[in-house]
């Protein structure tokens, strides 16, 4: 996406925050700088202080154009990081393997409305590219949830029950996130190598990923994956809910149960297909 091209939503005017001849830049000029700023972290997330090294602004003024930006949608704040926002990604929306994510997400959304009657709490279908997981579909439940996910966003593999899946299935997936540089998202991130390797571990042995305010403190979640018929992830379905009333014992079964029986059927495509 060409950053240039949004300039035309911003209307140029001076500054008044900053002192004269410490920046000449006008507002625009630094709101540019900002979202430029993000570089490849843009769909996943940088922190304030980390866009104000980079933007080359004080901390206080990058703040302040973040909010502004935030109110026009360019960019959206998750947890204590920020990253673009719905009116940029409807500007240009990635299609990296577009065909068969849309294929992936025709075959599996009946799956994922049955995981969502089943429990009427918000249900996600996402898949995994390079180290980030990106969600095709989304059902919201009964009760709203704040939540860093959107159809067509991505986030970190490490982070989320989704991801985890992938990971703890795919020696490839968690290599390449294991050997990149992870961040907190929450106190609660695992970025320790031995801690996230243990936790893969304990996904493989059960089947199950949990996500425990991990990418967002007061947002808890589960994800089961949905098999080729290889045996390899080609899809995760997940369960949210809110951390402090979500019970995951409680949903794990029907997952399960819905997980396996879209695995049968993506089986049973692919040797069709074949």
């Amino acid at each position: 996406m060409d950053i240039k091209n949004l300039t035309a939503t911003f209307q140029p005017h001076a500054s008044t925050h900053e002192s004269p001849g410490k920046d000449s830049r006008t507002s625009v000029d630094k709101a540019m700088a900002v979202l430029k700023a993000f570089g490849d972290d843009a769909n996943i997330g940088v922190g304030v202080s980390e866009l104000s090294r980079r933007a080359e602004l004080s901390k206080s003024t990058t703040f302040r154009l973040l909010g502004m930006l935030e109110r026009n949608d360019m960019i959206e704040r998750i947890g204590t990081a920020y990253r673009f926002g719905t009116a940029i990604q409807a500007l240009g929306a990635q299609s990296i393997d577009s065909r068969k994510h849309d294929e992936v997400r025709d075959l599996l959304t009946p799956y994922l409305a049955d995981l969502f009657v089943a429990t009427h709490l918000t249900v996600q279908l996402a898949t995994l590219d390079g180290r980030h997981v990106i969600y095709l579909n989304k059902l919201e439940g009964h009760q709203r949830l704040r939540s860093p996910s959107r159809i067509g966003g991505r986030m970190p593999a490490y982070c989320t029950a989704v991801g985890k899946i992938f990971m703890a299935l795919d020696p490839i997936a968690a290599q390449a996130v294991i050997t990149a540089e992870r961040h907190p998202w929450t106190p609660n991130t695992i970025v320790d190598d031995h801690e996230l390797r243990t936790e893969l571990a304990r996904v493989r042995k059960e089947g199950i990923a949990h996500d425990r305010g991990e990418a967002l403190e007061t947002l808890s979640c589960i994800a089961a994956p949905v098999l080729n018929r290889r045996g390899l992830p080609i899809a995760a379905l997940s369960v949210s809910g809110t951390t402090d009333t979500f019970r995951a014992h409680e949903h794990e079964h029907t997952l399960r149960q819905v997980a396996f029986a879209a695995s049968r059927m993506m089986a049973r495509y692919e040797e069709r297909a074949a």
